[in-house]
């Protein structure tokens, strides 16, 4: 069955800029495996242990799948699923990050202290 899948703009990377695409899946789990098949690294940020990432929402045809089969739900041709990345803080944060985009991070900020403990020793 053929699908439309909306892409969130924080896992556009991965699908190459698009912010939708088509997928053929029985149910969602199997929409997971072709995701990840055309672009790897997505099953990582949508589930974790075969479950859907506590912070990621996935709506088909604007029903939330946990309220249906969760990974089971089953997916008809024409069907249209969202991903939605939970709303954290005010703000979009899709809190799922990869272990060397957070070590990059920590990096950054810790330069910054630096920086500015050494500026301030200058004064």
């Amino acid at each position: 069955m053929s699908v439309k899948v909306r892409i969130p703009t924080p896992l556009q990377k991965l699908a190459n800029g698009s912010h939708e695409v088509e997928c053929s899946a029985k149910n969602i789990q199997e929409l997971v495996d072709s995701l990840e098949k055309s672009f790897p690294g997505m099953k990582d940020r949508l589930m974790e242990t075969g479950k859907i990432r506590r912070f990621v929402n996935i709506y088909v045809n604007d029903e939330d799948i946990r309220f249906m089969n969760k990974e089971e739900t089953l997916l008809h041709e024409g069907d249209v699923v969202s991903i939605v990345p939970a709303i954290a803080g005010g703000s979009m944060a899709f809190l799922i990050t990869l272990e060397k985009d957070r070590s990059m991070l920590v990096s950054r900020c810790a330069l910054q202290k630096q920086r500015r403990l050494h500026d301030y020793k200058k004064d």
